[in-house]
């Protein structure tokens, strides 16, 4: 079990771009257009698809929405989504990465330039901000699905890497390419899960003063506002 909770440096984060319903529902659309054109509309067969929509259900996205979604992704006129990860040095030697998907590379790639512009911060080189994180796959289980010891064995028996928790939840952390296999197993027991998500846990953090980490709020905030940015992370204290 974590001696410490990584989860919690990047909770505070999750809260406020979660917070924006439209934001959500943006995202979850772009995954189901990205899943239909990589494998096809029909969901039994696509295993992406799937997830994206079990994925937009969790988050209460319409069922009407969804099928449009998935009627638009077939159209040839209807572009493709890319998936991006930016790396930053904010302030104080704070690590920031961004994840992004768009089906405008350039337009990203000017709005990462314009955050740095107005809030301060580089965007660094790939790798060398990416190699003191983990990506991580992460389900949420309600607090009162069970016991904590009771749910942290069946999480290990299901392949579970590790299991922390936060205020309000259990959380199972698992190598991303389980992620989906560990949650069908959880589901399994029928133990209640919340959608699962692909995170990246920072191996270390860094401390900075007040002013200094106002001013990497200030900066992730900024980039969190970028339509096509999906999370940010960092390596704050």
């Amino acid at each position: 079990m974590a001696g410490h909770s990584k989860w919690a440096n990047i909770k505070h984060k999750k809260e406020r771009a979660d917070a924006k319903k439209g934001k959500v529902f943006s995202r979850c659309a772009k995954e189901i257009i990205s899943a239909v054109k990589q494998g096809g509309p029909d969901v039994r067969s696509n295993a992406k698809l799937r997830l994206a929509v079990q994925k937009a259900k969790s988050a209460n996205v319409p069922n009407d929405v969804i099928d449009r979604n998935i009627k638009k992704a077939s159209s040839a006129d209807q572009a493709d989504f890319a998936e991006l990860t930016y790396e930053l040095y904010g302030h104080g030697g704070v690590g920031i990465i961004v994840d992004a998907m768009t089906d405008n590379k350039n337009r990203t790639a000017s709005e990462m330039r314009i955050a740095t512009n107005k809030r301060g911060g580089t965007i660094a080189s790939p790798g060398s901000v990416a190699f003191n994180f983990d990506r991580k796959g992460i389900i949420q289980i309600p607090k009162s699905a069970g016991s904590e010891e009771t749910l942290f064995e069946q999480a290990l028996e299901a392949g579970a890497e590790d299991f922390d928790q936060s205020d309000d939840a259990f959380i199972v952390i698992t190598a991303p390419d389980e992620l989906y296999q560990v949650k069908e197993q959880l589901d399994a027991l029928s133990i209640a899960t919340e959608s699962p998500t692909l995170e990246m846990l920072p191996k270390s953090t860094v401390e900075v003063d007040e002013e200094t980490r106002n001013a990497n709020d200030a900066l992730i905030t900024w980039l969190e506002e970028i339509e096509d940015v999906d999370e940010v992370y960092h390596n704050m204290a």
